[in-house]
């Protein structure tokens, strides 16, 4: 995971009742205009946190490199006005054991090992064979009885999983 941090801040009182909030908008195009440079990235998440941190995380269809995440860190911070805004901003890439948050993730994990939690408690781990705007498929093999005679058969098993069913979805890491 890359993780670039920039603490900006302004001189003067601590103290001052002068409080300025941030411009979400503003930074928000500056996110998307950064990410844009480059069609292979994508955001996963803007969030604005307590005092004045701004944390981006951003994820790409073959990865990050930290010279993206240092790209992007510049390009917000160079046109944010250091004179008006005390903040402090973090570009990262994605954490592997954090959960699967935007559509185009699961796309860049086709025929990977996902372990998915959903709405109604089941839990199941297969391999993502399809992902569509609505749902995902996964596929894995599993040992069942014969249906005549003793014994046991392996059979493939399919699931469509709408995106409004799945609680969680992560990448099954294996080492």
């Amino acid at each position: 995971m890359h993780r670039i941090i920039r603490d900006l801040k302004i001189g003067g009182d601590i103290k001052s009742p002068l409080f300025i909030i941030m411009d979400k908008i503003k930074i928000k195009e500056l996110v998307d205009t950064a990410i844009e440079e480059n069609q292979e990235l994508f955001l996963i998440g803007l969030n604005f946190l307590p005092d004045n941190k701004i944390y981006v995380e951003v994820d790409g269809d073959n990865g990050i490199s930290l010279q993206e995440c240092i790209r992007i860190s510049r390009a917000v911070e160079h046109n944010l006005d250091r004179e008006e805004e005390d903040f402090s901003l973090e570009v990262t890439s994605p954490d592997i054991a954090n959960p699967l948050k935007v559509n185009r993730q699961y796309i860049k994990n086709l025929n990977r090992i996902l372990t998915v939690k959903s709405k109604d408690s089941k839990v199941l781990e297969g391999t993502l064979k399809n992902v569509s705007e609505e749902s995902i498929e996964l596929e894995w093999k599993a040992r069942e009885p014969k249906p005549i005679g003793k014994g046991k058969i392996t059979v493939v098993k399919k699931a469509t999983i709408p995106f409004t069913d799945i609680l969680e979805a992560k990448v099954k890491i294996i080492f």
